[in-house]
Protein backbone atom coordinates (compact mmCIF):
# COMPACT_ATOMS: atom_id res chain seq x y z
CA UNK A 1 0.00 0.00 0.00
CA UNK A 2 1.39 3.31 -1.08
CA UNK A 3 0.49 6.86 -0.99
CA UNK A 4 -0.31 9.73 2.27
CA UNK A 5 -1.51 7.91 5.51
CA UNK A 6 -2.40 10.33 8.31
CA UNK A 7 -2.83 9.91 11.88
CA UNK A 8 -5.50 12.07 13.01
CA UNK A 9 -6.04 13.10 16.62
CA UNK A 10 -9.75 13.31 18.03
CA UNK A 11 -11.41 16.57 16.58
CA UNK A 12 -8.04 17.41 14.39
CA UNK A 13 -9.46 19.02 11.31
CA UNK A 14 -7.58 18.65 7.81
CA UNK A 15 -7.89 20.00 4.43
CA UNK A 16 -8.32 17.59 1.64
CA UNK A 17 -8.23 18.75 -1.55
CA UNK A 18 -10.12 22.10 -0.63
CA UNK A 19 -12.64 20.61 1.55
CA UNK A 20 -11.91 20.94 5.50
CA UNK A 21 -12.81 17.37 7.34
CA UNK A 22 -12.64 17.08 10.62
CA UNK A 23 -11.93 13.62 12.54
CA UNK A 24 -14.57 12.26 15.26
CA UNK A 25 -13.75 11.75 18.72
CA UNK A 26 -11.80 9.08 18.26
CA UNK A 27 -7.77 8.53 16.55
CA UNK A 28 -8.06 7.86 13.37
CA UNK A 29 -5.82 6.85 10.38
CA UNK A 30 -6.84 8.03 6.72
CA UNK A 31 -4.67 6.50 3.86
CA UNK A 32 -4.66 9.44 0.85
CA UNK A 33 -4.36 6.92 -2.37
CA UNK A 34 -4.87 9.56 -5.23
CA UNK A 35 -1.49 11.04 -6.40
CA UNK A 36 -1.30 14.58 -6.05
CA UNK A 37 -4.01 15.15 -3.67
CA UNK A 38 -3.62 18.58 -1.35
CA UNK A 39 -3.66 17.68 2.10
CA UNK A 40 -2.97 20.33 4.65
CA UNK A 41 -3.40 19.65 8.46
CA UNK A 42 -4.78 22.38 10.03
CA UNK A 43 -3.11 22.42 13.41
CA UNK A 44 0.14 22.71 11.47
CA UNK A 45 -0.71 25.97 9.56
CA UNK A 46 0.89 29.44 9.26
CA UNK A 47 -1.67 32.48 9.33
CA UNK A 48 -0.79 34.95 6.64
CA UNK A 49 0.31 37.58 9.81
CA UNK A 50 2.83 34.80 11.22
CA UNK A 51 4.41 34.57 7.44
CA UNK A 52 7.03 37.06 8.48
CA UNK A 53 10.41 34.82 8.38
CA UNK A 54 12.12 33.76 5.20
CA UNK A 55 11.36 29.83 6.57
CA UNK A 56 7.61 30.79 7.37
CA UNK A 57 7.01 32.39 3.91
CA UNK A 58 8.50 29.35 2.09
CA UNK A 59 5.74 27.52 4.45
CA UNK A 60 3.14 29.72 3.72
CA UNK A 61 3.40 29.44 0.09
CA UNK A 62 3.59 26.28 0.02
CA UNK A 63 -0.01 26.22 2.14
CA UNK A 64 -1.29 28.29 -0.38
CA UNK A 65 -0.46 25.78 -3.26
CA UNK A 66 -1.88 22.95 -0.74
CA UNK A 67 -5.29 24.84 -0.02
CA UNK A 68 -5.77 25.08 -3.94
CA UNK A 69 -5.30 29.43 -2.91
CA UNK A 70 -2.40 29.47 -5.77
CA UNK A 71 -1.34 28.13 -8.52
CA UNK A 72 1.61 25.20 -8.05
CA UNK A 73 3.22 26.40 -11.55
CA UNK A 74 3.34 30.32 -10.59
CA UNK A 75 4.81 29.91 -6.99
CA UNK A 76 7.42 27.09 -7.61
CA UNK A 77 9.99 28.81 -9.25
CA UNK A 78 9.77 31.78 -6.40
CA UNK A 79 9.71 28.93 -4.01
CA UNK A 80 13.32 27.33 -4.96
CA UNK A 81 15.03 30.67 -5.32
CA UNK A 82 13.56 31.23 -1.68
CA UNK A 83 14.81 27.65 -0.72
CA UNK A 84 17.95 28.23 -2.08
CA UNK A 85 18.47 31.45 -0.51
CA UNK A 86 17.94 29.23 2.77
CA UNK A 87 21.00 27.17 1.53
CA UNK A 88 23.03 30.09 2.49
CA UNK A 89 22.03 30.39 6.09
CA UNK A 90 21.18 27.00 6.84
CA UNK A 91 24.43 25.40 6.29
CA UNK A 92 24.89 22.11 9.04
CA UNK A 93 24.88 19.46 7.76
CA UNK A 94 20.87 18.07 8.75
CA UNK A 95 19.29 21.30 7.42
CA UNK A 96 21.22 20.97 4.23
CA UNK A 97 19.47 17.58 3.81
CA UNK A 98 16.12 19.22 4.65
CA UNK A 99 16.53 21.93 2.29
CA UNK A 100 17.46 19.31 -0.74
CA UNK A 101 14.84 17.15 0.22
CA UNK A 102 12.28 20.32 0.36
CA UNK A 103 13.48 21.21 -3.66
CA UNK A 104 13.79 17.46 -4.85
CA UNK A 105 9.90 17.72 -3.62
CA UNK A 106 9.24 20.99 -4.97
CA UNK A 107 10.63 20.02 -8.46
CA UNK A 108 8.82 16.40 -8.19
CA UNK A 109 5.40 18.33 -7.74
CA UNK A 110 4.93 16.96 -3.90
CA UNK A 111 4.45 20.08 -2.22
CA UNK A 112 3.21 18.45 0.88
CA UNK A 113 6.66 16.50 1.32
CA UNK A 114 8.06 20.16 0.70
CA UNK A 115 6.49 21.49 3.66
CA UNK A 116 6.87 18.53 6.23
CA UNK A 117 11.10 19.56 5.23
CA UNK A 118 10.65 22.85 5.65
CA UNK A 119 8.75 22.96 8.89
CA UNK A 120 11.79 20.95 10.42
CA UNK A 121 13.68 23.91 10.19
CA UNK A 122 10.95 26.40 12.16
CA UNK A 123 12.57 26.07 15.22
CA UNK A 124 16.21 26.64 14.00
CA UNK A 125 15.18 29.65 12.34
CA UNK A 126 13.42 30.67 15.78
CA UNK A 127 16.74 30.14 17.55
CA UNK A 128 18.46 32.12 14.58
CA UNK A 129 16.27 34.59 14.90
CA UNK A 130 16.37 34.97 18.68
CA UNK A 131 20.25 34.92 18.64
CA UNK A 132 20.24 38.28 15.60
CA UNK A 133 17.70 39.80 18.59
CA UNK A 134 20.09 39.99 21.37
Amino acid sequence: MSGLVLKLSPKERVLVNGAVIENGDRRSRLSIMTPNAHILRLRDAIHPEEANTPVRRACYSLQLVLSGDADADEVERTLLRHIEDLSQVFTDHDSRQQITLASEAVLAGRHYQSLKALRTLLPREDRLMAVARQ
